[in-house]
């Protein structure tokens, strides 16, 4: 309960900031089970403690109020009505006057674009757009081996850009362009600024240790250009000779000592098969390309930056200029973890996940699955914005993004978990209209016999001794018996608790959820929606995946 209670806190100070005195009780407490609805099930206890944080703001001056604010969420303590009007805009980039943006997302096409990925999409094309400059969508595909390349991802980020409004202006694939940067490795050698180096790598590591050169780096050029020839008809096998940028031995870092440009790798490409057997390092391909396609901005991740500085010695002897760069920090949703595509793609192919869709993972394509709106990804990218440190954030701050998208289009029904039949006395058939959207008079029709169905967790309730219930839009009903439980119909009465149920005719839903499957029953007009986003009242958002006719299947959004 203690991330609860830093909830309840949050939002009970920045009610009682903004309206300068203590909140109700129930406008917390309704705050914080809409944003939770996981807690519903201890919604007493959650009432607890709102009423006790509340009694201690009480307490409390105005000035301390604002300070104990500022201190555990300074985010909150400028008017909410005033941070809707500010523009939640991406800091300017650097430009001289005249210059067109050039924006580049490159991704390794080993699987499904992941969270991190996105945010790459996003933010690069959201820099073109406002600058009125070009996005570039380069495949950075040039290893066969370590980050093997999944043929189908190639099309996956080209919808993912598209559904996220983010179709970039020209598409680049690094794999169909290797002779061109052969022709730049030659340029090097005749330069005398690159070398066929044929230490293993821990010969080469002392050789850096040392501060000295390996002896071929020594070697003519006429001999180095022979030596590359042999590379690329195959004379060689893998790990015999690489080709090294000459950079500077004494450097105080050994990752920018002569560093490896071309490597040896026999493995077949899945794009281009086995036409090529010397294949560029990332660094060499992505420095050449970003010349190549006049990138003028580059953002990546500053555990990179050695990647820019190994680069320069490439520009420098090319007689190039290097793009800005601009670094930021990790991102880690606090819900996942560290994640990376190529584990991913792992446990995909060993059975653990159901495919890069899963529920379970953070991928785009498990996110769109689940019902998100990519108004509010972009929105929740954007909000974070371009900066050094690590951040770690919570998918709650995209759920509540998500949650304005879809909440005035979803329709509300009812659906139950671990089903109970409840016999109503001296009950017939009922057909009831309820609300389809709270905000719309549009309604539903829904009949029942006389008998219900109401959900394990709201029987688990009357088995402690809840005794009347409303149940919504039908009857306010006295629970007689257990077991069997059977209830008779009252008169309306106010403070009892409402709750959802099922009818007599009903059909099966199943909800996939990242942390494991719901099963239940439903209203059957839930099968009338495939394809869209409702509310399972009490429960939850939820887009329908499949309709049977004895089933639904539903995946959970939040």
């Amino acid at each position: 309960m203690e991330e609860t209670v830093t909830e309840i806190r949050k939002s009970a100070l920045q009610n009682a900031v903004r309206y300068e005195k203590p909140p109700k009780v129930d406008a917390v407490l309704k705050k914080i089970l809409g944003e939770n609805p996981e807690l519903r099930k201890d919604a007493k206890q959650v009432y607890a403690l709102v009423k006790e944080e509340i009694a201690r703001i009480e307490l409390m001056s105005k000035a301390e109020r604002i300070a104990e604010l500022a201190k555990i969420a300074p985010e909150l303590v400028a008017e909410p009505k005033e941070k809707e009007k500010q523009e939640v805009r991406l800091p300017d980039l650097q430009l001289t006057e005249g210059e067109r943006v050039v924006m580049r997302f490159a991704p390794n096409p080993n699987g499904a674009a992941t969270l991190g990925s996105v945010r790459g999409i996003i933010v690069n094309s959201e820099y073109a757009k406002r600058y009125k400059g070009k996005f570039i969508l380069r495949f950075d595909d040039t290893d066969p081996v370590v980050k093997r390349p999944l043929l189908d991802a190639y099309d996956w980020y080209l919808e993912d850009c598209a559904w996220l409004d983010a179709e970039p202006d020209e598409v680049v694939v690094a794999s169909d362009r290797i002779d061109i940067y052969y022709k730049y490795a030659e340029e090097l050698l005749r330069k005398s600024a690159a070398y066929v180096c044929f230490c293993t790598s821990d010969a080469f590591k002392v050789y850096k240790e040392r501060e000295e050169p390996c002896p071929h780096r020594a070697v003519s050029v006429m001999a180095n250009m022979a030596n590359w020839e042999k590379m690329l008809t195959g004379a060689y096998e893998e790990k015999e000779a690489v080709l090294r940028i000459k950079t500077d031995m004494a450097s105080a870092d050994p990752a920018l000592k002569d560093w490896v440009a071309f490597r040896i790798l026999k493995k077949d490409h899945p794009r281009v098969g086995r036409r090529y057997v010397v294949w560029p390092t990332l660094d060499f391909e992505s420095a050449i390309e970003d010349h190549l396609l006049g990138v003028t901005h580059i953002i990546r991740g500053k555990d990179l930056m050695k990647s820019g500085q190994r680069q320069q010695f490439l520009y420098d002897y090319l007689g190039w200029r290097y793009p800005r760069t601009i670094l930021w920090g990790r991102i880690k949703m606090q819900e996942f973890g560290k994640f990376s595509t190529s584990e991913l793609r792992k446990q995909i192919e060993s059975g653990e996940y159901g495919g890069w869709d899963d529920p379970q993972l953070p991928t785009l394509k498990a996110l769109r699955r689940r019902g998100f709106r990519p108004e509010a990804i972009r929105k929740f990218f954007i909000s974070i914005g371009v900066t050094q440190t690590d951040i770690a954030v919570s998918m709650k701050n995209l759920y509540a993004e998500n949650r304005k998208a879809v909440d005035a289009h979803a329709s509300r029904y009812f659906f139950v978990r671990n089903p109970k039949a409840m016999k109503l006395k001296d009950g017939n058939s009922f057909v009831v209209k309820a609300l389809k959207h709270p905000s719309r008079a549009d309604y539903r029709e829904i009949r029942t016999g006389d008998t219900v169905y109401i959900s394990g967790d709201d029987f688990a309730k009357i088995e402690e001794g809840q005794k009347r219930l409303r149940l919504k839009y039908l009857r306010t009903v006295e629970i007689e018996s257990i077991n069997p439980l059977q209830a008779k119909v009252i008169d309306p009465e106010p403070e009892v608790p409402v709750i959802q149920w099922a009818p007599t005719q009903n059909i099966k839903v199943r909800v996939k959820r990242p942390e494991g499957i719901d099963e239940g029953i439903g209203e059957p007009l839930i099968a009338s929606e495939l394809g869209n986003v409702v509310q399972f009242e009490r429960y939850g958002f939820v887009m329908i995946d499949s309709v049977t006719k004895t089933e639904v299947v539903a995946y959970f959004t939040h």
